[in-house]
């Protein structure tokens, strides 16, 4: 999960630009900026067909953005979005990677708490009391409230006519989200065939149930593309990561992003950063395209 350290940074960077993500985000609500983004135009060719949708999952009912090509099975990729939840970006950004070619099922990972949104509009972390929500919604998941969830979302997946069971299915992470790409691909190894990880907290700890003590587990070819700043703070993951990779023989390209910060992806981010963000894009669909043959 995203840790305490990494949220930090976020905050640091709005004092220090002197931009709160409320005023981002008023920013790019106001005609339609987050739409216009030079990425989002002609990002794909294929049409797609959207929609909310509700999952049962063990513990309640999960809702859910399901995007997918208009016509045929695909291969499906499941997206764990950051601390801020499923909200408008992560929907938009789950349309882009549909109108690539696959079925994205974009989930709100806190649903046993409430329904997306989970956070405030344009939520500034800088607010106490709105990082003191967001931390416990973040904190009222665990290991095994992942395997549940992943367990059922590929479920869902599976039982839908646009996802192809012939190929292997996806994950992606952000932030908080990462680590769960990693307990998705452990807990179903035979149907993960590839998970990417964008600038995600926590995944390597000292503590017995840290992520990347899960990699012998996986079946999973991996991108894991690390912030800056995070590298400064906790240099040796990188090399942790890429030793549990090559022991397991798996395929992982792992890699800092130079000028990045925490955070540095979505596209509603206060710490947006466009060249890189796409940089990571583009590896993402080249993973993709070998790993979910």
């Amino acid at each position: 999960m995203c840790d305490h350290d990494s949220l930090d940074d976020m905050i640091e960077y709005q004092r220090r630009s002197g931009l709160s993500r409320r005023q981002f985000g008023a920013l790019t609500a106001s005609a339609g900026l987050v739409s216009l983004l030079p990425w989002a135009i002609g990002a794909g060719e294929l049409a797609v067909t959207e929609s909310e949708v509700d999952i049962k999952t063990p513990d309640g009912t999960a809702d859910a953005y399901f995007v997918h090509p208009a016509k045929g099975s695909t291969a499906a990729v499941l997206v764990w979005p950051d601390i801020f939840g499923l909200r408008p970006a992560f929907r938009q950004m789950g349309k882009r990677l549909a109108e690539s070619g696959y079925a994205v099922l974009v989930v709100n990972p806190f649903y046993r708490a409430k329904r997306a949104p989970t956070a405030p509009e344009h939520a500034d972390f800088n607010d106490p009391a709105t990082r003191s929500a967001l931390m416990e919604l973040m904190q009222s998941l665990s290991p095994t409230t992942t395997q549940t969830d992943a367990t059922a979302f590929v479920s869902w997946l599976d039982g839908q006519p646009a996802v192809s069971r012939k190929r292997k299915m996806g994950t992606t992470g952000y932030c908080m989200g990462g680590p769960l790409t990693m307990r998705t691909a452990a807990a179903l190894p035979d149907r993960v065939g590839g998970g990417c990880s964008f600038h995600g907290g926590g995944l390597v700890t000292d503590k017995p149930d840290s992520p990347h003590l899960l990699i012998p587990k996986m079946k999973a070819q991996y991108l894991v593309a690390i912030a800056e700043n995070d590298h400064k703070r906790q240099p040796e993951a990188k090399d942790v990561l890429r030793q549990a990779f090559d022991k397991a023989n798996l395929h992982a390209e792992i890699e800092v992003y130079p000028g990045t910060m925490h955070g540095w992806c979505p596209i509603d981010s206060p710490v947006y950063n466009h060249e890189q963000a796409e940089r990571a894009w583009s590896r993402m669909l080249v993973l993709f395209k070998s790993a979910l043959a």
